[in-house]
């Protein structure tokens, strides 16, 4: 019932607010590690697996299902600490044919080599200046990686103030729950950060999805502004009575 009337809320919202002034229910970057441990093939499935992740009917859903306050998106890759670069700028996904802009932009990315090493720290910074100046709801950084820092200044040091950060670790058996913990202990940001596991990059689709639909979840009546402008929310999910 909470999900219900935030919805026609924001439907309404949306029908008297004109397009350039409606709010941002999100506004979420994705980093992609593309350091020296991710070959060609990998770095490959990684695209097309966060394109086709963003094409799942459910994905699809949760990125539409507040017309009123659109998701924005950004992509950018990562490896050394002075090699960072947009693959997908930002882009209000309010409908359709938005999305599939941006997934065409993924899809004709090619690699640029990079500085082999894993800077997570620098990541961390990328993103938050990415997010700085997006006037959102809420601000997440998802950030993936199969490999722990090694360069740079520490994921620790970096401050990332009312940004929510996210992981999504790349690895199997053991190597995956290390990197796991490492996340957790270093990277995550935010009450209600998590990581999410893909066993190799031939799942990373599958665990993309998993990972959006967690963040992309509607919020609850309680956390939508009576303004549009508005600090980071908690992004709590909203329980059915």
């Amino acid at each position: 019932m909470l999900r219900l009337i935030a919805v026609l809320g924001l439907l309404c919202a949306g029908l008297a607010t004109p397009a350039a002034a409606q709010a941002c229910r999100e506004a979420l970057a994705l980093g992609l590690d593309v350091s020296g441990s991710v070959d060609d093939r990998e770095y490959r499935l990684q695209l097309q697996g966060l394109a086709q992740a963003l094409d799942d009917p459910q994905v699809r859903g949760a990125l539409m299902d507040m017309p009123g306050a659109p998701v924005r998106l950004m992509v950018y890759e990562w490896s050394g600490p002075g090699d960072q670069r947009v693959l997908a700028p930002w882009r209000v996904i309010d409908g359709p044919a938005a999305l599939e802009a941006f997934r065409a932009e993924l899809l004709a990315a090619g690699r640029v080599r990079m500085d082999p090493s894993t800077a997570i720290g620098p990541a961390l910074a990328y993103g938050r200046a990415a997010l700085a100046g997006q006037d959102c709801w809420r601000r997440v950084l998802d950030l993936s990686g199969d490999g722990q820092h090694n360069t740079g200044v520490h994921p620790q040091q970096v401050e990332m103030g009312e940004v929510t950060v996210n992981g999504l670790v790349i690895g199997q058996g053991p190597e995956a729950a290390r990197l796991g913990a490492y996340y957790r202990a270093y990277v995550l940001r935010g009450p209600d950060a998590f990581v999410e596991a893909a066993a190799g990059f031939r799942d990373f689709e599958r665990a993309m999805i998993r990972k959006l639909l967690k963040e992309l979840q509607i919020l609850p009546v309680a956390a939508v502004p009576q303004r549009q402008a508005h600090p980071a929310l908690s992004g709590r999910p909203a329980t059915s009575r």
